[in-house]
């Protein structure tokens, strides 16, 4: 699993003479730093995942989410020096399959697109899902329909010209951050208890008794939390459609990172602190809260804001998932008609079409699973993908990456991804038994695929590439 290609190899590996196909067309470079951050903060979701993810933890961690949230973002950050590294020493739309295979090799690389896969896959629907929650103002509609609704409308978007879609996410953007806005202003304007009620972390237990929050529950609930600012990471699976990848990735995923965690964790700060009760803040009603503190025109207003923002989530993630089976195809993880399929490119738009058509009425379909199911297992996905990657940042310095030029380095390597992977590994060591075994029988059969058709075919199947044009000095 350690057989890894050179950058050099890589190209050649996917020309006619390497392969069973012509080489896969190049995606256009048509995003800079402000489209891509529009881009990586719509995927991040932070209102989406503020309004739809957050009130579950109010549930489980009561006044310890914003601890719980804040430790994550601060993981994050180490994780987001990783994601920068080798976002722009190998910027490849396959994102951490590329990374992990281009230094780790191209079993440890199917591995990771495997996580990534359930991650790209699953969280899309479970965004989609809450829309019918804030629909309600207008009227009532079933959850799964409507979640199936998003995400065919977000394959629809997904489609189009990447420029367009960076401004139209951008101006749903806008509303997310005033959504959220109103949220953090009404909820300190109505704060009735101490800060210090988040360093304590309380909870409601029956019949209306306190409990004490354990520190077994808040590491469990990192995982959670881990999942609520995951999209961060989104700038790397469009490093090769940016303009000047070793200036534009690091800056996106960097500057993504900190306004969507600010977006979300103010707003759940101003909640806690200005929760009519403790039962309120446990219900999570987040619309009725501000309903509450304002009136019920404030509450549709941000309702509408609301199910905008999952709309907008939706189709950024369509965008996302689509590059990521393109890149797979172009590096031959399937049968060659699969592989030509999901290469081919729009003649209009130059958007990978049928790519984006697989991960969205797929996306639709697992609206009608249960969004626990979905919720917990992404969280474990998600935990395995960063160790992936902090594994990955570790050998970002030998070999043929050692004197690359054109990649930005992370400070305080290597101490930064050791510290990421045991924190990780401690994480995962903390969830439910039943999520770690759907997700690991998901990964044996994978690898499964991996060691029965992918690696007896060395030579044509699984060429993670990496563009030519990228390996030059920034």
């Amino acid at each position: 699993m350690t057989d890894t290609l050179s950058p050099l190899d890589s190209v050649d590996a996917t020309s006619p003479a390497g392969g069973d196909a012509a080489e896969p067309q190049k995606l256009k470079r048509s995003i800079g730093v402000v489209g891509g951050t529009l881009l990586t903060l719509s995927c991040l979701t932070p209102a989406s995942s503020l309004f739809v993810i957050v009130p579950g933890s109010f549930a489980v961690l009561g006044t310890g989410t914003a601890l719980a949230l804040s430790i994550a973002m601060v993981i994050c950050v180490g994780v987001a020096f990783c994601y920068s590294e080798l976002g722009t020493l190998i910027p490849s739309a396959g994102g951490e399959y590329a990374m992990a295979g281009s230094t780790l090799g191209k079993g440890t690389g199917w591995l990771a697109f495997i996580q990534a896969l359930i991650v790209v896959l699953i969280v899309p629907p479970i965004i989609a899902l809450g829309t019918a929650q804030y629909l309600a103002p207008l009227f009532n509609v079933n959850a799964d329909v409507a979640g199936a609704a998003v995400m065919l409308l977000a394959t629809v978007m997904g489609l189009l010209d990447l420029r367009a879609n960076a401004w139209i996410t951008g101006i749903f953007l806008c509303l997310e951050v005033i959504a959220s806005a109103l949220v953090a202003c009404l909820g300190f304007a109505h704060s009735n208890r101490s800060a210090s009620v988040m360093l304590h972390p309380q909870l409601l237990g029956d019949h209306g008794h306190m409990n004490v929050v354990t520190a077994g529950t808040m590491i469990a609930g990192l995982a959670t939390a881990l999942f609520i600012t995951q999209g961060f990471s989104t700038a790397v699976y469009l490093a090769e459609e940016m303009e000047r990848p070793s200036h534009t990735v690091p800056r996106t995923v960097l500057w993504t990172l900190g306004i969507g965690s600010a977006v979300i964790l103010v707003p759940t700060i101003a909640i806690t602190l200005g929760a009519p009760s403790m039962s309120a803040l446990d219900a999570g009603d987040i619309s009725g809260m501000v309903t509450a503190w304002s009136n019920s025109a404030v509450g549709t207003f941000v309702s509408l804001c609301i199910a905008l923002a999952i709309i907008n989530a939706a189709i950024v993630m369509v965008i996302q998932n689509s590059r990521v089976l393109y890149s797979s195809a172009r590096d031959k993880a399937w049968p060659e008609p699969v592989n030509r399929a999901f290469t081919d490119l729009s003649k209009k738009f130059g958007s990978p079409w049928i790519s984006t058509l697989a991960v969205g009425v797929p996306g639709a379909v697992l609206c009608f699973v249960p969004v626990d199911t979905l919720t917990n297992v992404t969280g474990v996905a998600v935990t395995l993908l960063y160790g992936f990657v902090a594994v990955a940042a570790l050998a970002s310095r030998r070999g043929a990456h050692k004197h690359n030029t054109a990649a930005w380095r992370m400070p305080l390597w290597p101490a930064v991804p050791i510290v990421i992977l045991a924190v990780l590994l401690y994480v995962l060591s903390q969830q439910a038994v039943s999520d770690l075994l759907i997700t690991g029988g998901i990964t044996v059969a994978s690898l499964l695929y991996w060691v029965f058709y992918l690696r007896p075919r060395a030579g044509t199947r699984w060429i993670i590439t990496v563009p030519e044009d990228d390996q030059q000095p920034a």
